[in-house]
């Protein structure tokens, strides 16, 4: 199948980042949000790296161009789902939100659109039930910052087909991306060990074995880690991560119990960088 048209459900930091490499990789991208503030930051943020890789000799003038050109904003499922042959939803990890949003696009969304989600943990099989399309809906895993980091995780859920797989592979490579497949399991691979490895981290830290700067650097000098777990999880955001390591633990066991120092940190407001202070503090 030729992709031509891609619909990224949610602005936030995800879906704004796979809306320019969308936008970049020549789709005619729909980027939708019913926040038409957040619509308002992600165009602006999208806008300022275009121009800051074309500054850097990264992006070039004329392909910095198309991408604008390339790329609207729409406030409404229906907007989005419109004519497209891909819609990737980046909408918050809840797994009854994106069931009710896979149910929606299936009535509004063209019969051969292919769905994806960019669940980091989530079942894609339980989104696909939700259509009539199980075999064109996939998961198409992006990582932060989706313009920096190489890899797309392609999810095959329990009826994807190789057509779809094909599909998501070939917008992916166009993306500028890396793909790996890997069989639906719960956080799949990245998550899985990053997941992990945080919460390990959360635990030394509760126990008084480093400060978090030390395990931070302990892992990029020693294990060549480019970030350290504390400073990944602040990227990511601490509720993101706890939720994912309350699935884990529900599906795969007791090795993936949440640390309690991490179940306090989210519940005392400190969640990372989006609210200026984690692991870490932020200043304004």
């Amino acid at each position: 199948m030729s992709i031509r048209t891609v619909a990224v459900l949610g602005a936030g930091i995800m879906g704004r980042g796979i809306a320019y490499v969308a936008a970049l990789g020549g789709f005619a991208t729909r980027l939708q949000d019913t926040d038409a503030a957040q619509l308002a930051r992600a165009s602006a943020e999208i806008g300022e790296l275009l121009d800051k890789g074309v500054a850097a000799g990264k992006v070039a003038a004329d392909d910095a161009s198309r991408a604008r050109a390339n790329l609207e904003g729409v406030a409404t499922l229906e907007e989005a789902a419109r004519g497209a042959d891909l819609v990737i939803e980046a909408v918050p990890e809840r797994i009854e939100l994106k069931i009710e949003i896979f149910a929606a696009l299936d009535r509004l969304a063209p019969p051969g659109a292919i769905f994806a989600s960019n669940t980091s943990s989530l079942s894609i099989t339980e989104m696909a039930a939700a259509t009539t399309r199980a075999d064109r809906v996939v998961g198409m895993h992006f990582f932060n910052p989706v313009h920096r980091m190489k890899l797309l995780e392609i999810v095959r859920a329990l009826e994807t087909s190789e057509a779809t797989l094909e599909a998501a592979r070939a917008v992916g490579a166009a993306m500028g991306k890396e793909c790996v497949v890997v069989r639906e399991s719960p956080g799949f691979v990245t998550s899985r060990i990053n997941a992990m490895i945080g919460n390990e981290a959360f635990y030394m830290l509760q126990e008084g074995v480093a400060s978090a700067r030390d395990i931070d650097r302990a892992l990029k000098l020693g294990l060549n880690h480019p970030m350290g777990p504390f400073e990944l999880v602040d990227l990511v955001g601490l509720d993101t991560r706890l939720s994912i390591l309350r699935f884990l633990h529900r599906t795969l066991g007791e090795k993936f119990r949440p640390c309690p120092l991490m179940e306090q940190y989210v519940a005392a407001g400190r969640l990372g960088r989006k609210t200026g202070r984690g692991v870490y503090e932020y200043g304004s």
